[in-house]
């Protein structure tokens, strides 16, 4: 057993995300009925990940700053309450495209509190040692949540009406805002800032530039994240429809969304046994090398049943990699500067996306799709290659060490 605090933390984030998976898809159906422009459908969500790029950097250092439970809880109840609203409004016919935009921006904000504070509690409510199992069950109720139960019920909920595909989240937010209620302990760092905030945000950023280790972590998974983005913002041309080199219909690429899924819920699972078994570096190193050359399969093997197989192996190559990684940073990052560190890391990763998107929509029309997947995957075979030269498992178990000393002692 994680603990008592683990288990809250685990039936919330369930909850949460199977909101996530209904309120993202349902908030793109409903725009599609107020608007037939794709420009404005597209806002609705950039209007949720917007928060991302504007609020990151200062949910971290608020986050160091307060009780992170507490945090979580009032993101749960504020994104129920604006979903209660959005579903109201939709109840008395009064959606606009505006309003249902202002909410997704609300709802996003809220997402960025959550979501950072989320990380940089785990490591107060479970061992160190169980980190990685722990990472493991929540990135598998997550998958579950968002892409096995959130979307399908999605789905069926803009049937029955737009109140109701906002208003079943409202709910699912709220509860989970409750259950976050029965976590026990001490969530708050023990001697918080009393900084300017743009001071705590400089600390958080000159750690991470000074960290070794977490310095070529995040320039990996940014690197990866660029390529990944690329890849998979073109992938659907290769597959789907008629005029592709597979040639699937629009239901078969449902099916391989959920091949992928479920090997994110296997690798989440297997992810703390594969690193204690072989070492946490050397399980992501292999994961991400094998991850890196099954991006070619498409291209070599151009057939359903491939794809399909290849799909599953990613997930689960993928989950086991994000296991790790968290995990990783987790033990790395001392408690008092989690939130801003940690904040710092996923900004270059999320950062690297839309540019990796843009790039692969770019290299594909000139160079055509092959070209695109082919350099995905050199792309993140050299990184790997890379990485293992800069982090080894000396280097990480020297870092960890270093992260149990007081603060005045880490990189500053």
């Amino acid at each position: 057993m994680i603990g008592r605090s683990f288990g809250w933390l685990w039936t919330a984030s369930g909850l949460s995300n199977i909101g996530d998976g209904i309120a993202v898809l349902g908030v793109s159906l409903i725009a599609v009925t107020l608007t037939r422009s794709p420009f404005l459908v597209s806002l609705a969500g950039a209007a949720a990940t917007l928060p991302w790029l504007l609020l990151t950097l200062h949910a971290g250092a608020i986050v160091d700053r307060h009780d992170r439970r507490r945090i979580m809880v009032m993101a749960s109840w504020g994104r129920a309450g604006v979903l209660a609203a959005l579903a109201t409004a939709a109840w008395l016919g009064a959606l606009s495209l505006p309003v249902l935009l202002a909410g997704a921006l609300l709802i996003g904000v809220a997402e960025v509190f959550s979501d950072t504070s989320a990380q940089s509690v785990l490591p107060m409510a479970v061992p160190r040692d169980r980190l990685d199992s722990a990472n493991g069950r929540l990135i598998a109720v997550q998958t579950v949540g968002n892409n096995f139960l959130g979307g399908p019920l999605a789905g069926l909920l803009i049937v029955i009406g737009p109140a109701a595909v906002l208003g079943v989240p409202a709910l699912l937010y709220a509860v989970a805002g409750l259950a976050l209620c029965g976590m026990r302990g001490r969530f708050r760092v023990e001697t918080p800032s009393t900084r300017s905030l743009r001071a705590d945000i400089a600390d958080g950023l000159r750690y991470l530039r000074d960290h070794r280790v977490l310095r070529a972590l995040a320039a990996f998974a940014g690197v990866l994240n660029f390529a990944n983005a690329a890849y998979f913002a073109v992938f659907v041309l290769w597959v789907v429809g008629d005029g592709s080199r597979v040639g699937l219909p629009a239901a078969g690429y449902g099916i391989l969304t959920a091949a992928l899924a479920a090997g994110a819920v296997t690798g989440s699972l297997l992810a703390g046994w594969l690193a204690r078994r072989a070492g946490q570096v050397r399980t992501l190193l292999i994961a991400d090398l094998v991850n890196s050359l099954l991006l070619l399969v498409p291209v070599l093997i151009p057939t359903p049943v491939a794809i399909g197989v290849t799909a599953a192996f990613l997930g689960a190559t993928n989950a086991v990699s994000n296991v790790i990684l968290v995990s990783l940073r987790q033990r790395l990052i001392p408690e008092d500067l989690l939130g801003r560190v940690n904040a710092s890391y996923r900004l270059i990763g999320m950062g690297t996306t839309p540019l990796g998107a843009a790039a692969g929509g770019l290299l594909g029309t000139y160079a055509g799709l092959p070209a695109v997947f082919c350099a995905a995957s050199a792309v993140c075979v050299i990184a790997v290659v890379l990485l293992s030269r800069v982090v080894s498992a000396r280097s990480v178990a020297a870092a960890e060490e270093a992260s149990d000393r007081p603060a005045a002692l880490h990189p500053a």
